[in-house]
């Protein structure tokens, strides 16, 4: 691998004296979109060479093109919101230039990267643009790709209705006309949805066309997800019999692909199969053999992530110091260049040549060991971080299992032969196992970027009964400092499309937030404004207020601000950057304003 990277360079170093022409700079696009994570800084070099080549040679596809690599790159190294920027100038560069394949290239771009941030509503507006654009473009290969991705994000969000829309038309595209494509895909799309819909014998009758299909011509990958698949249903239609054909068929398939992850998947299939049959010792067995496979896994790929972290900081320490070889090849040349020239008449010149060249080698020696030890500390700082997320990660795996464990044991001990104090006390023992789940889920919230992959249940609400339900809850808190809560709503109800479990999550941090950093005997208002298509929720208080230097760091996670409560309450920092996140994934905003001395107001907007 570093022998053929070394050559490639090599090839493009060698163009770039004169030899680079418009194909070659599209061939050497092509190329670079075939990259992966490890070629992030080749992709960024090779943007940068298109930009300037292109310049030369006026090339008018060379914008676009650049910019394309350049998102790309940033996407690659996990830096979303510059690859986003670039993906934007790619769009319009497209447009300017009416180029309608680069144009479909940047709405899908776009349309990932927000998928890859947890930003579904967005990512599905850029697949909608896409879809449309290829259909006009009779590009039918990327339209039943985007057709499916919409199909993908509406099951995220629990609209199935929609996504089978979409996955329906993808599927009359691949079967219906000229231009065929493997439907296998769409099939597996189109089951999963019936499956979220409770639909299970819809689900079972597509999920068998692709198994029926693979027995065919399938590849084991493929057999394992159909068994996996008609395991699940079977499993739900309580034909306990064929979801155990089906697990172990999936079982044996493992055996052939040798994927660690699969297996994994399919133990905890098993433990499901058996505990539902009601074998919980066998069922136990396997979902120990689950937790070993999977904790391995997760120690694996931190271990793999710090090696990859390590190879890149290696990586540019050889870049760093070729760029500075070659810099010292060059000035050594033009050196002695000069004295062949100037040797006998310009000798002064020559001492104040090489004198410069000392100081200058020597503030390069300097430079060189500035840089390297700000490496060094960046990489330690990176690696701690990674330990530190590791550490999290693990802790949370290892306490899920014993919470998943307790409440499958006491399934085991509900029976009617128990008497009334016995039952309260296995539904204590219960309640107490899903507090726990509750609890490790709470932490993963704040620890990953996850708030995203969270199933939206959205209802219609009424937006003043909810909060008449979270002031209630936080009334003795309020009394002990008598602190008094006000309300303003509008006349009318006010019935808001919403996810109620979320909604709540948002008021219980504001309304704990303004009580705790409230003086005794202060005051709290909510009101709730109704303009056209927003909903402004304004939670305002009398409280210690917030710096004005701090105000940019108000929602950053584990933010350390110079407020504290004002009755020496316990605060961990981490309220307001979940509520940031999970206002964002209502497709909502907050601000906050603060005088420092005389309080705050936080304002939430969220469509309706």
């Amino acid at each position: 691998m570093k022998r053929y990277l070394l050559l490639l360079f090599i090839s493009i170093s060698s163009a770039s004296f004169g030899q680079a022409d418009t194909n070659y700079l599209k061939l050497l696009y092509d190329r670079c979109l075939e990259f992966d994570e490890s070629k992030a800084d080749s992709i960024c070099h090779y943007a940068d060479y298109i930009q300037q080549q292109a310049e030369k040679l006026e090339f008018y596809k060379g914008p676009v093109l650049s910019l394309r690599l350049k998102g790309l790159c940033k996407d690659l190294k996990a830096e979303y919101k510059t690859a986003i920027d670039f993906y934007y100038q790619s769009l319009e560069e497209a447009r300017r230039i009416n180029e309608a394949p680069y144009e479909i290239s940047a709405l899908s771009d776009l349309a990932i990267a927000y998928f890859e941030i947890g930003r579904p509503a967005e990512s599905k507006k850029f697949y909608v643009e896409c879809a449309e654009l290829a259909l006009e473009s009779k590009e039918v290969y990327t339209v039943v790709s985007s057709y499916n991705n919409l199909g993908v994000i509406y099951n995220q969000l629990g609209q199935y209705d929609s996504a089978l829309i979409f996955l329906n038309k993808a599927l009359q595209l691949e079967t219906e006309g000229s231009f065929r494509l493997d439907p296998s895909g769409t099939y597996n799309n189109i089951g999963n949805a019936w499956f979220k819909k409770k639909d299970f014998q819809k689900a079972l009758y597509y999920f068998s066309m692709n198994h029926t299909k693979h027995l065919v011509d399938g590849e084991p990958v493929q057999l394992w997800t159909d068994h996996i698949n008609l395991a699940d249903v079977y499993l739900e239609l309580k034909r306990f019999d064929s979801a155990l054909f089906h697990a172990n068929k999936a079982m044996a398939f493992v055996d052939v692909i040798k994927s660690k992850s699969k297996e994994a998947d399919t133990y905890s299939l098993l433990a499901r199969v058996y505990e539902r049959r009601g074998k919980y010792e066998t069922a136990y067995s396997y979902l120990t053999k689950w937790y070993a496979l999977d904790t391995a896994m997760v120690n694996g790929n931190t271990q793999s992530t710090i090696a990859e972290l390590q190879e890149r900081f290696n990586a540019k320490e050889r870049d760093a110091e070729n760029k500075l070889l070659l810099g010292r090849v060059e000035t050594e040349r033009v050196r002695n260049s000069s004295m062949r020239l100037l040797a006998s008449a310009l000798a002064i010149i020559v001492i104040l040549a090489a004198a410069a060249f000392v100081i200058k080698r020597n503030a390069n020696r300097r430079l060189t060991a500035t840089n390297e030890l700000i490496q060094k500390q960046n990489q330690r700082l990176a690696d701690l971080n990674q330990e530190k997320n590791s550490l999290i990660s693990i802790v949370s795996h290892d306490l899920g299992t014993p919470f998943a464990t307790i409440k499958m044991w006491s399934n085991l001990l509900d029976s009617e032969t128990l008497n009334t104090e016995q039952s309260k006390a296995i539904q204590r023992i219960q309640q107490a196992g899903e507090h726990g789940q509750q609890l490790i889920q709470r932490i993963l919230d704040v620890e990953r970027q996850d708030i995203g992959s969270y199933k939206l249940d959205l209802q219609n609400i009424n937006l003043q009964s909810l909060i008449e339900t979270a002031i209630d809850d936080f009334k003795p808190a309020a009394d002990k400092k008598r602190i008094h809560i006000s309300r303003s709503f509008p006349s009318h109800q006010i019935i808001i499309l919403s996810d109620r479990h979320l909604l709540l999550r948002i008021l219980e941090n504001l309304l704990s937030n303004a009580l705790k950093y409230s003086r005794e005997s202060g005051r709290v208002w909510i009101s709730v404004q109704d303009e056209n298509q927003i909903i402004r929720l304004i939670l305002k208080d009398e409280g210690v207020g917030i710096n004005a230097d701090e105000l940019p760091a108000l929602f950053s996670k584990y933010g350390s601000l110079s407020s504290r409560p004002t009755a020496g309450e316990h605060s961990t920092g981490l309220g307001l950057s979940i509520v940031k996140r999970i206002v964002e994934e209502l497709n909502g905003k907050i601000f906050c304003t603060s005088i420092e001395g005389e309080g705050s107001i936080f304002t939430i907007e969220l469509p309706k």
